[in-house]
């Protein structure tokens, strides 16, 4: 999360490759304590009060969506929608203009979806806006937020949520399955995941491992069983079909016997391995319901780790003081 050249641009969020290791694990260690909020009767802060978070979504992604703006909302902030179909960009608004307007209204941080990769880089550099940015998926570039989710779902089962406070993910071995290709969450993971000390291996059909991977910090593997015994979490990726113009593999059929993970193949993995997707999961092809359904799939802590880890960011970035944790505010309530 560094800062711009002006020091009056606040920092922004654009890709995980420009976080450190301290950077990564202050959000993670942050995103514990958010966590803890859950667990109250009324689970608000009043960190970000007469903050404004604009959530600037390009392309449809309903999960992502709600997920920054149940965060914000915890953080006492106020909440704006700008979804661009039926808006003035499906009738020819430049992102420029768009931003301006955003800026015109006030807008601290704007959390933004684009289909073009680089828009985020593009807005948070342009001297459009002077809010934060925070990139929630651009293209097949990048998605840090998913990432970092991810990381502290990988910290919290394998190291503890307690004990991991203050460490990283030295020396685990993660696995990445399927559509690395088009996959931004693949992207992400891969530079987050190695600043914090994870070996990190893809998985997939030559057909769907990018031109250039070689120069990426990680090791490439067109074999599932293969890599399962060694691994310490895998993450199933779902076939982007949509932004697919070509035939990557022969069928469905296929490809789910070759790199879908079901119950024979889980049973390879190590005792205390875990199972992730970043989801909508397609049962049946890159995932069975029998893995999915599994105590050791962690989908469904993602989406709540999520909102825990987007308040930590929208904490971080727009400045909360240290007092406002949920932990300093338990240690003013009991003096």
């Amino acid at each position: 999360m560094p800062s711009g050249g002006n020091p009056r641009t606040p920092r922004h969020l654009i890709s995980a490759a420009d976080l450190t290791r301290d950077d990564a694990v202050l959000i993670l260690d942050t995103a514990e304590e958010m966590a803890r909020v859950a667990d109250r009767p009324i689970k608000k802060l009043p960190t970000l009060r007469g903050r404004t978070v604009v959530n600037l979504f390009f392309e449809d992604s309903t999960r992502t969506r709600i997920s920054f703006e149940a965060a914000a909302k915890r953080l006492s902030a106020d909440v704006i929608n700008f979804s661009a179909k039926g808006s003035s960009v499906s009738k020819g608004e430049s992102l420029k203009d768009t931003a301006m307007t955003l800026e015109a209204m006030g807008a601290d941080a704007v959390v933004i979806r684009h289909g073009a990769s680089g828009a985020p880089y593009r807005l948070a550099t342009s001297g459009w806006i002077d809010g934060a940015v925070v990139n929630a998926g651009d293209g097949t570039h990048e998605h840090p937020t998913q990432a970092l989710l991810d990381a502290f779902t990988m910290r919290r089962r394998l190291v503890g949520a307690d004990a991991g406070i203050g460490k990283d993910l030295e020396g685990r071995r993660i696995t990445i399955v399927g559509d690395i290709l088009h996959s931004r969450v693949a992207r992400s993971n891969v530079h987050l995941l190695t600043t914090l000390g994870a070996h990190v291996t893809l998985v997939a059909p030559p057909t769907l491992v990018p031109v250039g991977v070689e120069r990426w910090p990680c090791d490439v593997s067109y074999s599932l069983d293969e890599v399962l015994p060694k691994s310490d979490a895998v993450m199933m990726l779902r076939v982007q079909r949509e932004r697919m113009n070509a035939a990557y593999f022969p069928t469905e059929r296929e490809y789910s016997r070759r790199y879908g993970l079901d119950g024979l193949r889980m049973a390879r993995m190590p005792e205390h391995a875990i199972v992730m997707h970043p989801g909508p999961m397609v049962r049946g092809m890159e995932i069975t319901a029998e893995v999915a359904d599994s105590d050791r799939c962690t989908a469904v802590e993602q989406v709540a780790n999520g909102v825990s880890t987007r308040m930590a960011v929208l904490y971080l970035l727009l400045g909360g003081s240290e007092t406002a944790l949920p932990s300093a505010a338990r240690t003013e309530e009991n003096k």
